[in-house]
């Protein structure tokens, strides 16, 4: 990993969140930041003020300007003393990165799931393509839980080491990370669309949606003691389906997309014992409107590929599900799934922190006009 300021907890990492990247700097002391893309300043402000009493930045640019631009500055000041009056801090210092944007086929990406603060041997499995690695999904529970801050750091850390806040880091919530004191908060520490876990990503050719279960057992389950509301939250990403699909010329069928993902923690298309009716409108609206080409998925510490109609196809999945993290007690241990990514075809390997490739399989995606996908298009919209 490349040297940071002293200030930096790690590099800052580039989050795609719809048609825009957050740039996302944890740090060690008070500070203000804001960054410089091209000849234009996006600032990490609260209605004008500039923000400090946090320990993490965050600074949203247009996606197509740092993607023209390949490359962005960071301008920080340390806040010796925040005052009413004469704030004391530091001269502007400043951190320069460039970026390389998603530009051409095939992409390579890397998908980590299920860290539960474990770092060394996933980042060892991401570095399975080397410098050629063109996007890292990190698909929840990178951290154990949210009972402490500091497990947080685990995010930035995988990230980090494998981007060098160089190139676009997709970013989904997992179960785990809706457990503990500071859960309520996880959205100040990761990338959000205005506070939304869930929310649609274009990176180059490629088009994608984040899908949030929440948790993973009945919101009355005694291990939560009446904290959480997941049964609504789930129910109200079906009216974000329906969103997404109207305004699909500027999404999914926008000019340039070659390619359709479905990024979620759980793979819920599988029997989990839960929201069989909510899921299966997810699975609908996707099969039937948006007809993704994949979906990755962690929460089953397993490595496998589901496919359409397959044994593991509980309520009809709108593509091939790929389940890319396969963990163990030892910490040493650790598989994630490296994708190769064309226009009308992957290649999907489960690699391990050896870079030994543990299951292999080429999928060829359906044909977007495949009539058998459009019957009763009309349901649940």
């Amino acid at each position: 990993m490349k040297s940071i300021p002293k200030e930096f907890v790690t590099t800052p990492i580039v989050y795609a969140v719809k048609n825009t990247y957050q740039i996302m700097v944890p740090v060690n002391c008070e500070t203000v930041m804001w960054v410089k893309v091209g000849d234009q300043y996006f600032y990490d402000d609260s209605n004008g003020i500039l923000r400090s009493a946090s320990s993490i930045h965050r600074m949203t640019v247009p996606m197509g300007l740092l993607d023209q631009e390949k490359k962005y500055t960071v301008y920080y000041r340390i806040i010796h003393e925040r005052k009413s009056y004469f704030t004391e801090s530091s001269d502007v210092m400043c951190y320069e990165s460039k970026f390389r944007p998603i530009e051409q086929e095939p992409v390579h990406i890397y998908h980590i799931a299920d860290a539960h603060n474990c770092v060394d041997a996933p980042v060892a499995a991401g570095r399975y393509f080397g410098e050629a690695l063109d996007l890292l999904i990190l698909n929840g529970d990178i951290p154990n839980h949210s009972g402490d801050i500091a497990c947080f750091t685990a995010i930035y850390d995988i990230a980090a080491q494998l981007t060098n806040g160089e190139i676009p880091v997709v970013f989904s919530r997992g179960n785990h990370d809706t457990r503990g004191i500071y859960a309520e908060k996880f959205e100040d520490y990761t990338p959000t669309d205005h506070g939304k876990s869930y929310y649609t990503f274009r990176v180059g050719h490629v088009w994608g949606i984040v899908l949030d279960c929440g948790e993973d057992k009945p919101d009355e389950h005694v291990a939560y003691g009446h904290t959480i509301c997941c049964e609504d939250f789930r129910r109200r990403q079906i009216d974000y389906l329906k969103e997404v699909i109207a305004t699909c010329k500027k999404e999914y069928e926008a000019l340039g997309v070659k390619n359709r993902l479905v990024i979620c923690h759980i793979p819920f298309s599988e029997q989990l014992g839960i929201e069989k009716d909510t899921y299966s409108k997810w699975a609908y609206l996707l099969s039937k409107k948006i007809r993704p080409q994949l979906m990755l998925c962690g929460h089953m510490h397993k490595a496998y590929v589901s496919d359409i109609g397959g044994e593991k196809d509980y309520i009809g999945q709108p593509c091939p599900v790929v389940v890319g993290s396969q963990t163990s007690k030892e910490e040493n241990s650790f598989v994630g799934c490296a994708v190769t990514l064309y226009a009308e075809c992957c290649n999907v390997k489960m690699t391990d922190n050896q870079r030994v490739c543990i299951l292999e399989k080429n999928l060829v995606f359906q044909n977007d006009d495949d009539d058998s996908k459009k019957e009763n298009e009309n349901e649940y919209i």
